[in-house]
């Protein structure tokens, strides 16, 4: 197990379709902000939102990244996200495989 001293991060990301979902983790691959999205379906999120409470079914992000790209991998979340006030949470990475964060860093540059 190697320490990354938050090197890394996940960003968690709600969407309201698979296909907002799809087209943000696309996105973020192509333009290599993330090394990995995961989308989860099949969320419920309850909430408060206007002053009422609200329930919806949405889909959920998971994003492997450099905590150095979080800046711009939210400002393109904002960029490309239906909702007006979307979930992005940078959750550091204190420890992980080294071959993985290897894999994430290759990902990211492009360059083993």
């Amino acid at each position: 197990m190697v320490h990354a001293d938050a090197t890394y991060c996940v960003v968690l990301v709600t969407a309201g379709s698979r296909e907002n979902a799809s087209l943000i983790a696309g996105t973020l691959i192509e333009e290599r902000l993330a090394a990995c999205c995961n989308i989860l379906p099949g969320l419920t999120s309850v909430y408060r939102w206007e002053g009422r409470v609200a329930e919806d079914e949405e889909v959920l992000l998971i994003c492997k990244t450099r905590t150095e790209h979080f800046p711009q991998l939210e400002r393109r979340v904002r960029d490309l996200h239906t909702y007006d006030v979307p979930e992005v949470i940078q959750l550091p990475v204190t420890a992980g495989s080294a071959p993985y964060l290897a894999w994430i860093d290759e990902s990211l540059t492009g360059s083993p």
